[in-house]
């Protein structure tokens, strides 16, 4: 991969046309625009990208083909350098491209696929690095801090033929090398140093993000950090070094760098995408970002005496002649001998679409969970819009089943949180 500045940036749902300028997307260079189409085309069939499309091909008239951008966030890079940012659409007309990516990053430090947590998403300069360059910028600064700590070294068997005998001969290696030269010796021995599998992989990973980054600062942190593995080799077998990576309490501080080097010597972030043009997709569904912040966030505004399930699996929707289609609400309270149930749906709702664009098979779902939980009351957790105006939405059946309907504000998420834990914990 090549480094290049050319960074195209959208929104969730708005999209790229091919050298055709039409308002509302932005236009792709022809060679860009065919490599992101094959890389669609690539994953059009693999099962582990089937239930959400990570972006869609469709063809306009007089417009020709267009990619649309569904419903993973995050960045692709091509082969030639070339950087695709696809940001979360916010609902606020006001936000900057750079309030974005601080709203972005700070719900990605809740996922545990990656560990974003303990970064300062403040001091990452979002108005001036691509997403590519921040993801870059987050592994070198945790590289640094490991250096700082010292690389392990392990013991490496090793065979050659010395000079001085140690270790063990190995007579029929030593017959064939030594049969004249009878002052060196064919052994094997071990050898205390720092050319272990984790700290090749980390290695090949600077040395392959050198090439990716355009960023001089990046450039500059990522060169300097290749001198302290100047006695380590690069991985020959990416997988293969992984597999050798033991999670002991000796290496037990190489866990963040190492997440970071399955990532970007993986090429993905939480799917096995297809495709020579592309050589890195960080890809994030916000259904599953939106969901752990939301989580986390509620735990931290909760009061002694609140149990908080999370991803809660106890219940199927039938049980006889065994469990089936399980049931997992996203957040189950339970206090004072009551129980809500909320679920999380990233979607912008709008005064102009029908029940507000709450869908029906949505509301079917919270139906079963009032039933199977015998809830005190639904909550259907959204971000906020400002395509709508009445915020006080609620549901109610003759059967006494209650949903109620509520915003998170992204721009001031702890208010809106403490105020929505207050209104479940104070409802009569």
């Amino acid at each position: 991969m090549r480094s290049c500045n050319k960074i195209f940036t959208i929104t969730e749902y708005s999209g790229f046309t091919r050298e055709i300028k039409v308002q509302g997307y932005q236009t792709l260079p022809e060679k860009t625009f065919d490599a992101l189409e094959a890389f669609i085309l690539a994953n059009t069939n693999d099962t582990a990208t089937e239930a959400v499309e990570l972006l869609s091909l469709s063809v306009r008239r007089n417009i020709g083909k267009v990619i649309t951008a569904r419903n993973y966030v995050g960045l692709i890079t091509m082969s030639d350098g070339t950087v695709i940012e696809i940001l979360p659409k916010i609902a606020d007309g006001e936000i900057t491209v750079s309030e974005t990516k601080q709203i972005f990053l700070e719900m990605l430090k809740t996922l545990n696929d990656v560990n974003f947590k303990d970064f300062n998403v403040s001091s990452l300069h979002t108005e001036r690095l691509s997403l590519l360059e921040i993801f870059i910028k987050m592994f070198l600064d945790e590289v640094t801090i490991l250096t700082k700590q010292g690389l392990k070294a392990a013991y490496t068997p090793i065979e050659s033929n010395e000079k001085f005998y140690k270790g063990k001969l190995l007579a029929s290696q030593n017959l064939k090398h030594n049969l004249v030269n009878k002052e060196r010796f064919f052994v094997r021995y071990d050898d205390f140093n720092i050319n272990r599998p984790e700290n090749r992989l980390i290695k090949s990973t600077i040395s392959f993000l050198l090439k990716a980054t355009s960023d001089v600062r990046n450039r500059q942190l990522a060169s300097r950090l290749l001198t302290y593995f100047d006695k380590v080799g690069f991985s020959t077998n990416y997988e293969g070094d992984l597999s050798r990576c033991f999670a002991d309490r000796s290496v037990s501080h190489y866990q963040k760098v190492l997440s970071w080097c399955r990532v970007f010597l993986r090429g993905n972030s939480f799917t096995a995408f297809a495709g020579s043009e592309v050589a890195l997709a960080l890809l994030f569904p916000m259904e599953k970002v939106f969901e752990s912040f939301i989580a986390a966030r509620f735990r931290k505004h909760l009061s002694t005496g609140i149990n908080i399930r999370t991803q809660d699996n106890r219940y199927s929707l039938f049980d006889s002649p065994s469990r089936a289609f399980a049931l997992r609400p996203d957040i189950v309270l339970e206090f004072d001998g009551r129980t809500i149930v909320l679920d999380t749906k990233w979607k912008l709702l709008t005064d102009s679409a029908r029940n507000k664009g709450i869908s029906q098979s949505d509301m079917y779902q919270m139906y079963a969970y009032s039933k199977k939980y015998e809830a005190d009351g639904i909550v259907l957790v959204y971000p906020n819009s400002n395509l709508i105006n009445r915020t006080n939405i609620s549901f109610a059946s003759d059967d006494n089943v209650k949903v109620s309907v509520s915003f998170i504000d992204l721009r001031n998420v702890e208010g809106s949180i403490s105020k929505l834990v207050d209104d479940i914990v104070n409802v009569s």
